[in-house]
């Protein structure tokens, strides 16, 4: 189950923690899908729906997912604690690292870390 939210004067869906995991490009395109319908420019996603392949960047799930998103004009937060992974991976670190640099991909912590870092962009 989604909800829309206004979060930060920004449209988002949110994806419910309760679910199947994101775990494939189709998961992906019905997301954006639901975006587009609702005419929302944010998806935020629950760590806990992300499937273990996703923040195994070798599997590229990660990669093909997010990019699907930034093509279709969205930005994506994946909130949650992602810490045991980025500490067992380095280049896992370093993605989540550069991406919270940017304006389309962001790993947050929690609901308020989202809210900051979507007022700042």
């Amino acid at each position: 189950m989604t909800e829309i939210e206004m979060i930060a004067q920004r449209r988002a869906i949110v994806w419910d923690v309760a679910g199947p995991p994101l775990a494939s490009s189709r998961e992906a395109s019905d997301l954006v899908g639901e975006a587009l319908s609702a005419q929302a420019d944010l998806l935020v996603i629950p760590a806990e729906r992300l499937s273990p392949d996703f923040l195994r960047l070798s599997s590229g799930l990660a990669g093909e997912v997010l990019q699907k998103f930034v093509n279709y004009g969205l930005s994506v937060a994946i909130v949650g604690d992602i810490s045991a992974a980025t500490e067992a991976s380095a280049p896992l670190r370093d993605f989540v690292r550069e991406s919270n640099r940017g304006r389309s991909v962001w790993f947050v912590p929690d609901r308020a870390a989202l809210e900051a870092k979507a007022s700042a962009v």
